[in-house]
């Protein structure tokens, strides 16, 4: 069996938003994975069980699934081509290329830079890794859910999962662990922002939608933002965190959606590897922020 590439991550309880939702907040802190997100888990699941005998993989990315990828292809001394959209930060490229990736600009935004990948990967024979969209993905991701589990102890389960969601890999996988463990009556919320928001426009339209452009600020969700527990992470990863900040939970509570006395809350902290102080002072600048 293949060694697990991914580190089992801290689980720590945040007394500041416990006090704020009236009940225990768990972060499951994935920006601590070393390529900076949750995403290793499953790229590295789908890489080791597709790409182990290949020339080479290459990946669309706009940040964190690139990270992932030329991480777990360094780790199986496999060459790593990492397209990205033109809206990437220059931060991205930067430490792609650093971590020994082949970084290709094309297009405006992910559905340019993927139709580039899957021709890349027919043309020169390597293998396509998506960054959210392949049951091996969501298998590796799954894994989350199994270690909250062993953390939290038989005897205790969440009373919400509370998660980003861009391309759906992180959720499809939550879903499936809370299967694996015996948790299928805990209830997820899943959060995105304005301009990202493809999963609540395909919810409310009974059918799969696709955005005509991502003008969200979180570009990770389509898919960067600072949290008190002295983290900096990605406003993609904010999305989860707004839940509780923003007043979600206790709406949802209101409505009748969720108990009034839930259970603890486990928050994915997803990652943050394309977020750095000066980004944050330029997106404090253009949201007029003081």
């Amino acid at each position: 069996m293949a060694q697990h590439m991914h580190v089992n991550t801290p689980l720590l309880e945040s007394v500041n938003m416990s006090k704020r939702v009236g009940t225990t907040v768990y972060l499951k802190m994935e920006n601590s994975q070393p390529s900076g997100s949750f995403k290793l888990r499953g790229i590295a699941h789908l890489c080791q069980q597709l790409a182990s005998r290949s020339k080479g993989i290459v990946c669309p990315s706009g940040g964190n699934a690139g990270m992932a990828a030329v991480y777990v292809a360094r780790k199986m001394c496999l060459p790593a081509t990492i397209i990205i959209p033109s809206s990437s930060p220059q931060l991205v490229v930067q430490r792609l290329q650093e971590q020994g990736a082949t970084v290709k600009v094309v297009g405006k935004d992910f559905e340019d830079a993927k139709a580039e990948a899957f021709r890349i990967a027919e043309t020169e024979g390597l293998v396509y890794v998506s960054p959210f969209d392949h049951p091996l993905i969501w298998q590796g991701h799954a894994s989350v859910i199994t270690e909250v589990a062993t953390s939290l102890g038989p005897n205790v389960k969440p009373g919400a999962v509370l998660i980003s969601v861009g391309g759906g890999g992180l959720l499809c996988g939550v879903v499936q662990g809370l299967k694996d463990v015996g948790w299928v009556d805990v209830p997820i919320i899943a959060m995105e922002t304005v301009g990202a928001d493809s999963l609540n426009a395909s919810v409310k339209a009974g059918r799969i939608v696709t955005l005509d452009n991502i003008t969200s600020e979180a570009v990770c969700l389509g898919a960067k933002t600072v949290y008190e527990e002295r983290v900096l992470v990605e406003m993609a990863c904010g999305a989860a965190l707004a839940a509780v900040y923003s007043g979600v939970v206790q709406r949802l509570q209101a409505e009748g959606r969720l108990p009034a006395h839930i259970g603890p809350l486990l928050v994915i902290v997803c990652g943050g590897s394309s977020i750095n102080m000066e980004q944050l002072s330029m997106l404090k600048h253009k949201l007029g922020a003081i």
